[in-house]
């Protein structure tokens, strides 16, 4: 496991409302960009816990984005900061940036969703991963939305040991800023079955076999035209964890094909 994240430098890129964002890669060979979760940031969701560095080992060059209002990427505290899937727009940003083509896609949780808000709007990768998410995460976005406003509207008053403790524990962890999140759960996308199931490229879906948080998976590949679902141990705080989650993805994609 990585030690610090100052072992791997930041690299920056500019939004197209000019904000400066920060990515961090490890690899090189295929391009592959990996979205982490709300709360969370590049480096704790795919180096801390090894997945970059195993992807990294079977020949992908793995770039992890810090999406705005998290990690080292700018966090602004300005409602108009956070438009309607600006998320998906940053992403679309970072892929010009780096000027790829030929590329495949994939995220944990709000991760998940976002790199399913960029294939609605147009990213084309070979392939792609939507891991910690389900159907009803992708459908309607208010449940979630609603858990992290209490979450976050509350800070210091969740019972200890509830859901909402411990997403506040996961957001002291990463050191994350909460009045830019706040603001940020106003940008999130509710996406249509049509869209879903409009989708062209093989798609894995991801899950953790003890995590609901966000719907079933299961049905979440089952709508998608080339969906494959495999699930490791754990629930939505401790899949991620588990080195099965990179395996998972690093199976997927070297069993199908990126040509």
């Amino acid at each position: 496991m990585a030690s610090s994240p100052t072992d791997f430098p930041v690299q920056y890129f500019r939004a197209d409302d000019g904000l400066e964002l920060a990515y961090r890669e490890m690899g090189a060979g295929r391009p592959l960009i990996l979205i982490h979760g709300l709360f969370s940031n590049g480096w704790v969701n795919w180096i801390r816990y090894g997945h970059a560095q195993l992807l990294a080992d079977v020949g992908f060059r793995v770039i992890m984005p810090d999406l705005r209002g998290h990690g080292e990427s700018a966090a602004p505290h300005d409602a108009a900061a956070y438009p309607p899937d600006v998320l998906a727009e940053d992403g679309a940003a970072l892929v010009r940036h780096l000027g790829l083509s030929d590329y495949d896609l994939g995220g944990y949780s709000l991760g998940g969703r976002t790199t399913l808000r960029m294939l609605v709007r147009g990213a084309r990768p070979r392939r792609a991963i939507l891991s910690g998410m389900g159907l009803a995460g992708i459908l309607d976005v208010h449940q979630r939305r609603g858990f992290f406003r209490h979450v976050l509207t509350g800070l210091g008053t969740h019972t200890r040991g509830s859901g909402a403790w411990m997403a506040e524990a996961f957001l002291k962890t990463t050191g994350g800023d909460p009045q830019a999140m706040l603001p940020l759960l106003d940008s999130f996308v509710d996406t249509s079955r049509a869209e879903v199931s409009a989708i062209s490229m093989p798609v894995l879906v991801l899950s953790g076999v003890d995590d609901h948080d966000n719907g079933s998976a299961a049905e979440l590949a089952a709508l998608l035209p080339h969906g494959r679902l495999a699930e490791i141990p754990g629930n939505h705080m401790t899949s991620v964890l588990r080195p099965e989650l990179g395996q998972e993805i690093a199976d997927f994609l070297l069993d199908v094909p990126a040509a």
